[in-house]
């Protein structure tokens, strides 16, 4: 798993006990991305540089829409869709 902080985020893991942030867990890239305060999904994926059609944003069990907020110490998880077929 690789680490990832985003500017503005706490800068070490030594900080990260104290520090209230959203962590985002990014797969199948396996990363972890830092931020340091909330915003709406939607403006999380566009500092991802992900369009929301092609991934799934998930808090706990559930999946989340574009406009939910996500909020300090969150752990989101944000899986790409695949699809194939024939």
């Amino acid at each position: 798993m690789v680490d990832v902080f985003v500017k503005g985020s706490c800068p070490s893991r030594q900080r990260m006990v104290g520090c209230r942030a959203v962590q985002v867990k990014l797969l199948p890239q396996n990363k972890i991305v830092t931020f340091s305060e909330g915003m709406r999904v939607l403006v999380l994926l566009k500092k991802l540089a992900l369009l929301p059609e092609t991934v799934m944003v998930i808090r706990e069990d559930h999946l989340l829409t574009e406009d939910e907020l996500v909020q300090d110490n969150d752990t989101i998880e944000i899986r790409s869709v695949i699809s194939g077929g024939l």
